[in-house]
């Protein structure tokens, strides 16, 4: 657990993903869309992805990747991203974590 809170230490964004997983490319884009750059650790490409796999399993139950950490706190997989989304509160979460600045849904939402 020391490692996971070591690499998701002051960054705005941290997703914990494997390079081959479309869901896990998915919440990237999904975050960027809005301005933000996620910190990625592919667990499939870094010497220690599997501890830390383990000890994401360990502090979320069944989690597979993606996990993502918005503001040093655990939110979840791909559902739960989604369902921020869908109740409007993703954007705020990355504006409070200061992943992301004033956010205009009219601009966004034309690109």
């Amino acid at each position: 657990m020391q490692a996971v809170r070591q690499l998701v230490e002051e960054k705005p964004v941290v997703i914990f993903s494997k390079s081959n997983c479309c869901v896990s490319y998915s919440m990237r884009q999904l975050i960027s869309s809005y301005g933000a750059n996620p910190t990625v650790y592919e667990l499939n490409e870094i010497p220690n992805g599997q501890e830390l796999e383990r000890a994401l399993q360990s502090i979320g139950s069944n989690l597979t990747v993606p996990v993502v950490f918005i503001g040093q706190k655990l939110v979840g997989g791909a559902d739960e991203v989604i369902s921020l989304q869908v109740q409007g509160k993703l954007v705020q979460m990355l504006m409070e974590a200061g992943a992301i600045g004033l956010w205009n849904r009219t601009s966004a939402s034309s690109q």
